[in-house]
């Protein structure tokens, strides 16, 4: 990856190699850096600095955490200097297009063979939420997912679940077992005792219908807590 020493020089003056939407045309989207991608996104930068340059300043000051830059707002982004309005919003919009891409239909049908595979298929969903939410994965008697449905949304502290939607999607599914998976936008990875006693709510209702309750996931940007894992099911 070059290394950008003369912030005071234009894009267009670099190397064309050099320059980041050059460098994504020839050598493919997987060869920027994150700071590259960043600045194809702010466009240009300032008199004293060039986009490449803003973008690794906002990305430094947030330790090079992406998902902290998908937590901030239009009005948080434009406090940096050389960040417009303009420029805040298509930052913001470009976060959250990625995000709602992992909102998709599941069309794959990925198996899930341990709590991480799970955790990947959910986790960029929920991890830079400031607030809570609650959903479910779907699965079929092989394993492999048929849907994710979110239950309920809530504040910071949290949401409130209802037992007969949870299983009112996993019978209109035909789904043979379930995961349940919230987030913590507080960081905290250790289960409440109301998260502990809704899953056992949830793991004796799924016994009487005969869908199995698998596992419950907690979700932070720290990783992901599993009952099945810590043999709390």
């Amino acid at each position: 990856m070059a290394t950008y020493s003369n912030q005071n020089l234009t894009i267009k003056s670099w190397a064309e190699e050099d320059r980041p939407r050059e460098k994504l045309l020839t050598k493919g989207k997987q060869s920027l850096s994150d700071a590259e991608l960043l600045a194809i996104l702010l466009g240009s930068g300032s008199r004293d600095e060039t986009a490449v340059g803003l973008a690794q300043r906002i990305l430094q000051s947030l330790d090079n955490d992406l998902n902290e830059l998908g937590r901030r707002s239009v009005a948080e982004l434009t406090k940096f200097k050389g960040m417009g309005e303009a420029k805040s919003i298509t930052v913001v919009a470009a976060l959250e297009l990625g995000r709602r891409r992992q909102l998709t239909d599941v069309k794959e049908r990925p198996q899930i063979r341990s709590s991480r595979d799970a955790w990947q298929l959910i986790a960029p969903i929920l991890m830079d939420l400031s607030h809570e939410e609650f959903w479910i994965l779907l699965l079929n008697r092989a394993g492999r997912v048929i849907g994710r449905e979110q239950i309920s949304l809530g504040g910071v502290a949290g949401t409130v679940v209802d037992a007969k939607i949870v299983f009112r999607k996993a019978i209109e599914s035909m789904a043979s077992s379930l995961i349940l998976v919230h987030n913590h936008p507080s960081g905290n990875l250790q289960p409440s005792q109301q998260d502990i006693n809704l899953t056992q709510k949830l793991k004796k209702a799924g016994e009487t219908l005969d869908i199995a309750v698998l596992d419950h996931l907690i979700i932070t940007e720290r990783g992901y807590f599993s009952f099945a894992d810590e043999n709390k099911m």
